[in-house]
């Protein structure tokens, strides 16, 4: 096939790349799929675990992959997406209703939405097992288990108040007194029966037994059959931050005490909180490390300045496997390697959309897109990854904060202070502080973490966190009044005039001087 029909394949196929994991088939997920490291053996042990990850590090397809890959006969799986869990989610977000409600909500659409999967599998076993009867038994159990509320507390008590006359002789009626009956004969006059009204009010609370509940769910997993039950839960940070500590002591109470059910959870780290201490040690919820484990961040995985190599080895694999799974796949493109010979002008050049993309999966293809566009019919050059970082940071990332004017005015405030004075694109900030608009700087991925609790030769004994600028932020400003020109070097190529400004690798020695600090930015941001 000649090189330019070979190219217009490969960049009709880019740009139609499927991007999210949820909109994808289970073969096209697992067709799809990039291992990278001890990643996928660390998520498939039998423990209990926290997979953390910013939106777009493909947390959903580990989840889904795991779920099809699941190697044995007698283990199953169910998945729960929290964020489709129940039929009105406004309600657990509704701060005017008390959190008990909220949460007590919250707790038995989890547990419906649980029910619903396990009894999928309950029907598919029928066929097969040995006493079907169980099964349904078992299904019986569980569903008795959930519906079961234990209200304790003052009730409202009502005894009704009124009158019965007879005009007969042979008249008869009946009045009702309590709940009791009592008939009433007359003889020519009137006979009354009254009753009286006395209400009682006080507080209810309701209770679930989660010890029946964990019993019931035990014996089902028991009688299916299964050496181990999967239970996969997806957009655990989608919960209200306050309900969610009660919906993890659910899992602490019910779930995690059955050694054959293991439970995976993925999470957005800073929009997490899994545990509400109490008095005298005692706690809501789980405790990370003790009751689950939390060691595994995508992030670690896949961020370009902390593992340069495994990095492009991660990116090259992920956008062969989608372009092979295309209709536009040719059979002369049968490695990572020739994809990329073919398709970028140099190794280099993928190198530098590697590092466009800052270890986002999500990003990497909606970029191919762009960039696929930007070159249709030619190689990709680093102008077009340029070109499309600034297109795409433009579109999808600054178009999150352009009508928040406190996070585009932090922005500002991050790049003249840590670009403009600091001389670098990365910065430290303390570990232990949390300024709310800084986390949705990082949601929008328009900063990025780098690394976590390093340390300053200014403050040796204050622990900070490593931030960075994204890459299409700092390519916006080449060429603008903003731009910092100081840290560019410039080069020329192929003899032209044109300067080509080098987007600054990530020094650590200019890094640990970049340090910024709450008090710099409480003029644009409130500290949490």
């Amino acid at each position: 096939m000649a090189t330019e029909d070979l190219l217009l394949g490969i960049h009709k196929a880019f740009m139609g790349f499927d991007k999210r994991a949820e909109r994808a088939s289970d073969e096209i997920l697992e067709a799809t799929f990039v291992d990278t490291g001890p990643l996928f053996d660390l998520i498939s042990s039998a423990n209990n675990q926290v997979m953390y990850g910013r939106r777009g590090t493909g947390k959903t397809h580990v989840l889904k992959y795991l779920r099809r890959r699941l190697p044995k006969q007698d283990e199953a799986s169910v998945y729960l997406d929290l964020r489709l869990v129940g039929s009105n989610g406004s309600i657990y977000g509704d701060d005017n209703r008390p959190i008990s409600e909220r949460s007590y909500t919250l707790i038995v659409d989890v547990l419906n939405g649980l029910q619903d999967e396990l009894y999928a599998l309950a029907v598919g076993a029928l066929e097969t097992a040995p006493d079907p009867a169980q099964i349904t038994l078992r299904v019986d159990d569980l569903a008795t288990a959930i519906s079961q509320v234990k209200v304790v507390g003052e009730t409202e008590n009502t005894l009704e108040q009124g009158t019965v006359s007879t005009k007969s002789a042979s008249a008869e009626a009946a009045a009702n007194s309590g709940g009791m009956s009592a008939g009433l004969k007359a003889a020519g006059e009137a006979k009354t029966s009254s009753t009286a009204r006395r209400t009682y009010s006080g507080i209810e609370k309701v209770h679930l037994n989660f010890g029946g509940i964990g019993a019931a769910l035990g014996g089902l997993v028991a009688v299916l059959g299964l050496k181990r039950l999967w239970v996969l839960i997806d957009e655990w940070s989608e919960i209200p931050v306050d309900l969610q500590p009660y919906l993890a002591d659910l899992l602490r109470r019910t779930v995690l005490p059955i050694g054959s059910i293991t439970v995976k959870i993925a999470a957005i780290d800073h929009r997490s909180n899994f545990i509400l201490h109490r008095d005298k040690g005692e706690y809501l919820g789980l405790e990370l490390g003790a009751d689950i484990t939390a060691d595994l961040n995508l992030d670690d995985f896949l961020v370009f300045d902390n593992n340069q190599d495994k990095s492009t080895e991660f990116f090259r694999a992920l956008l062969f496997r989608h372009y092979k799974s295309t209709d536009q796949h040719s059979p002369d493109i049968n490695t990572p390697e020739k994809l990329i010979q073919t398709a970028f002008t140099q190794v280099n050049v993928f190198d530098e959309f590697a590092r466009a993309v800052e270890g986002v999966p999500r990003d990497a293809l909606n970029l191919a897109t762009k960039v696929a566009t930007k070159a249709f019919g030619l190689q990709i050059s680093v102008a077009h990854v340029r070109s499309a970082a600034r297109d795409w940071y433009q579109q999808d990332k600054h178009a999150v904060i352009r009508n928040n004017a406190p996070l585009d005015a932090l922005l500002n405030t991050v790049i003249a202070e840590v670009i403009g004075e600091r001389r670098a694109r990365a910065f430290l900030f303390p570990s232990n502080e949390r300024v709310a608009l800084i986390d949705q700087l990082f949601d929008a991925r328009i900063l990025h973490i780098l690394k976590k609790n390093v340390s300053s030769h200014d403050d040796p004994g204050v622990r900070y966190d490593v931030y960075k600028i994204d890459y299409g932020c700092y390519v916006d400003m080449i060429n603008t009044a903003k731009a910092p020109l100081a840290l560019f070097s410039a080069t020329e190529t192929d003899g032209e005039k044109e300067e080509l400004i080098e987007v600054p690798k990530d020094d650590y020695r200019s890094i640990r001087r970049a340090i910024l600090k709450p008090e710099m930015i409480l003029g644009t941001s409130d500290a949490a």
